[in-house]
């Protein structure tokens, strides 16, 4: 099959992996980078065998591309990108506000090319283990922490559009039926949140996503009739927790409680989540099918994020009832 030319606009720490994984990729030619920092595009330019090129130069040469620069130029850039005829693959959050995600949708849908938001998560091998799970399970309610101690980087994205858009993506693919209520809290400067998201089906999510928990946690847990399910990002891992046994011990003397569970440890095939999501994107354009996680999707988990950082942040004012003390 011919080649798909490819470019990445934005070179920084992520769009870096993108150029790595369209240089390895076999059906993908990578044709140049682009950065308004343009030394730090020639560095990456040069590590993967490309140009550094101004982006008219790059929409011109390129079938597809990466748009990996800071969510506030997400709306210009991808415009413009999708004016010029070119699909591409947006890194999370789609945009700032929803309105303008809204706007991207059905600039791509009008001139026919390929949105696909990088929810990287939904790649991870073991979420993709789970979604073949999932339908089987009477799902009552799922948790969901990324955590992390605060980071070395500039960063304008508060912790909800930043990390726990992440588990709001997934955990929408995961659950049939709209969201119904939204409650959440926060500190304000936006470095922690916890929101609690009720779902069509009486499905319950708790969220918690913080950058100044001194302790890297990229967990989700599935509550369910039939088990419980505990799933490992990090370590694309999954445990289903089955039939769990109270009994009382007696040893030495003393009698103590314990509970034990058959613990099953699905197949899960290890593998990179970037290089499988641009695989899919790049399938999806070859194709011209929807891609894995479209433009729809993305400004489904926007919206949902934003109402939760509001909520969390104050901007969303709440009614607190106070418990009566008699």
């Amino acid at each position: 099959m011919t080649e798909l030319t490819a470019g990445v606009i934005g070179t920084g720490t992520m769009g870096g992996h993108h150029a790595r994984v369209y240089a390895e990729h076999q059906a993908v030619d990578l044709v140049g980078v682009h950065d308004a920092d343009h030394d730090r595009a020639v560095s990456v330019a040069e590590e993967y065998g490309t140009a550094a090129l101004p982006l008219e130069a790059l929409l011109a040469k390129a079938d597809i591309v990466s748009i990996a620069v800071p969510t506030e130029y997400h709306y210009d850039v991808a415009s413009q990108v999708i004016e010029a005829g070119v699909h591409l693959l947006i890194e999370k959050p789609l945009t700032e506000q929803p309105s303008r995600g809204e706007a991207l949708v059905e600039q791509a849908q009008e001139k026919g090319v390929v949105l696909q938001v990088g929810h990287i998560e939904r790649f991870n091998p073991a979420v993709q283990c789970i979604a073949d799970i999932i339908p089987d399970l009477d799902v009552i309610a799922i948790d969901a922490h990324r955590l992390g101690p605060p980071i070395d980087r500039a960063i304008s994205d508060s912790a909800v559009l930043d990390l726990m858009i992440h588990d709001l993506d997934v955990v929408c693919s995961l659950v049939d039926g709209d969201v119904t209520e939204v409650a959440a809290t926060g500190t304000e400067d936006g470095e922690y949140a916890t929101a609690t998201v009720s779902f069509e089906g009486d499905v319950v999510g708790q969220f918690t996503a913080s950058r100044v928990t001194q302790q890297k946690v990229r967990e989700l847990s599935i509550t369910a009739k039939e088990c419980r399910v505990n799933v490992d990002y990090a370590d694309q891992t999954v445990h289903l927790h089955r039939r769990s046994v109270p009994e009382y011990v007696e040893k030495d003397g003393d009698v103590r409680f314990r509970h034990e569970s058959l613990v099953e440890r699905p197949t899960v095939d290890n593998g990179e989540p970037l290089k499988r999501e641009i695989d899919a994107f790049v399938e999806a354009v070859r194709e011209g099918t929807d891609p894995v996680v479209s433009g729809r999707d993305g400004l489904r988990a926007l919206s949902l994020a934003r109402q939760i950082d509001d909520l969390a942040s104050g901007r969303d004012k709440q009614t607190v009832v106070s418990p009566s003390k008699h």
